[in-house]
């Protein structure tokens, strides 16, 4: 009975460390065949953490290791991506300056710490002073009033631009422009406004018209064939002025992207390329401007002041365009400019 007895004693001693053993290596096998990964997570505030995970899916690793992302926040690659080939995953804020980033990371998976980070550049503000001309207004007086024998049509006064010292704050980033504010104006020179004297008279219907100004009288009927703004104006004898042109875009006015008021002019309107412009506020809004200059444009010179802005006053005009690019290369003009004021 004794033998009997230590023999299942045996046994179950055997059965014991046999099943250790198949517990054991099925472990092993499981810690084998799940690979184990080095991974580094860098915050929003720049602090980096190491960690050893074998989740492979960026959600998983975050919620392993009790890491919450922001609503504000967004991560590369997205929560739903697994790891890349650097095993790095950058947590960062969402906001107007670092849409570059994720312009980046959604066109390639696989991107570098290094990438992302090169693209969080410090923006720069300078205080720059810059001395600009005043453009000079062109008045026209009616000679058919005056009480002078001499009505001819002439020049009485020639025009002279004044000068003016402008403090700006402007920021850069990469090197680059991105948003200009006028901090203050200081006017040097007054400018001189050039005053022709032509003959006007009375049509049939009650209109007043000018005889020998034909540039100014047929501008309007000459383009209303083709473009439906210029037949609002015709009939109407413009005001002719030299304005100190540049252009702007959306990304230019300090609003996200994501905003609801991004690309949004101060009129209420959707700003339209060739179309909107910014004006001072001696021009209400739906003012038409003819730009002579740029009659080959889309089109045709025609313009609607729909917007304004901080830097832009009643001898300055600026043009909505759909890129920074095209902005940059129109640069800065003084244009003459056709304003029908109703």
């Amino acid at each position: 009975m004794k033998n009997n007895e230590k023999a299942s004693f045996q046994v179950l001693k055997i059965t014991i460390i046999t099943l250790i053993l198949i517990f054991t290596c099925n472990i092993a096998v499981r810690a084998f065949n799940s690979k184990l990964n080095s991974v580094k997570i860098v915050f929003s505030n720049n602090y980096e953490m190491n960690i050893v995970t074998t989740k492979t899916k960026i959600a998983d690793i975050l919620q392993e290791n009790h890491i919450i992302v922001l609503p504000d926040e967004t991560t590369f690659p997205n929560t739903e991506s697994n790891l890349t080939e650097n095993n790095t995953i950058v947590i960062s804020k969402i906001n107007s300056d670092n849409s570059q980033i994720i312009q980046l990371a959604n066109e390639e998976a696989s991107i570098s710490k290094e990438q992302i980070l090169g693209n969080y550049s410090t923006i720069i503000e300078k205080i720059e002073e810059k001395e600009e001309e005043i453009p000079y207004e062109t008045i026209t007086k009616n000679a058919s009033s005056s009480s002078s024998s001499d009505r001819t049509n002439k020049v009485i006064q020639q025009g002279k631009n004044g000068l003016k010292k402008v403090t700006y704050k402007i920021k850069y980033q990469n090197d680059i422009e991105i948003s200009r504010t006028v901090v203050k104006e200081k006017i040097i020179q007054k400018p001189v406004n050039k005053i022709v004297q032509v003959t006007k008279t009375t049509s049939r219907s009650g209109e007043t018209t000018n005889r020998n100004n034909t540039e100014t009288t047929t501008v309007a009927s000459k383009a209303s064939s083709k473009y439906a703004i210029a037949k609002k104006v015709e009939g109407i004898t413009p005001i002719i002025k030299t304005l100190n042109t540049s252009a702007y875009t959306a990304s230019t006015c300090g609003k996200s992207k994501n905003s609801k008021g991004y690309g949004i002019t101060a009129s209420g309107a959707k700003a339209s390329s060739w179309y909107t412009v910014a004006a001072g506020k001696s021009y209400p809004m739906g003012t038409i401007i003819y730009v002579p200059a740029l009659k080959n444009k889309p089109n045709g010179g025609w313009f609607v002041v729909q917007d304004r802005g901080g830097a832009i006053s009643n001898s300055r005009l600026d043009i909505y365009m759909s890129t920074y690019n095209e902005c940059i290369q129109f640069g800065r003009r003084n244009l003459q400019c056709y304003i029908y004021v109703k």
